[in-house]
């Protein structure tokens, strides 16, 4: 299994509208995008808040091996995605790990 994480600070004036509706485009790629075993997206509400440096959405997908994510990477759906959020986002984190 392949974990692939991704943390995203938008800019300050960005609405919960288009946080929202990037959430909803991610959970689409489960079932559309092969490979994903597993996804979770969402809001920031932790209350550790000298912990949050701005990221405000986070992004779990669990793949079934490194090549998934490859792939994952190029699928037109996530390139959709990115193009949406791009010119919103100031901030980016992205940790990938594999596990058993």
């Amino acid at each position: 299994m392949f974990e692939h994480i991704v943390l995203l600070k938008f800019k300050p004036d960005v609405s919960i509208e288009v946080k929202e509706s990037a959430i909803k485009r991610a959970h689409d790629f489960k079932g559309n995008i092969p490979g994903i075993v597993e996804l979770s997206a969402g809001i920031n509400v932790t209350e550790e808040i000298e912990h949050i440096q701005g990221f405000t959405l986070g992004i779990r997908v669990t793949f079934e091996n490194q090549q998934a994510c490859r792939e994952y990477i190029q699928h037109p759906l996530h390139q959709g995605l990115l193009q949406s959020i791009g010119p919103f986002v100031e901030g980016i984190v992205v940790m990938d790990y594999p596990f058993a």
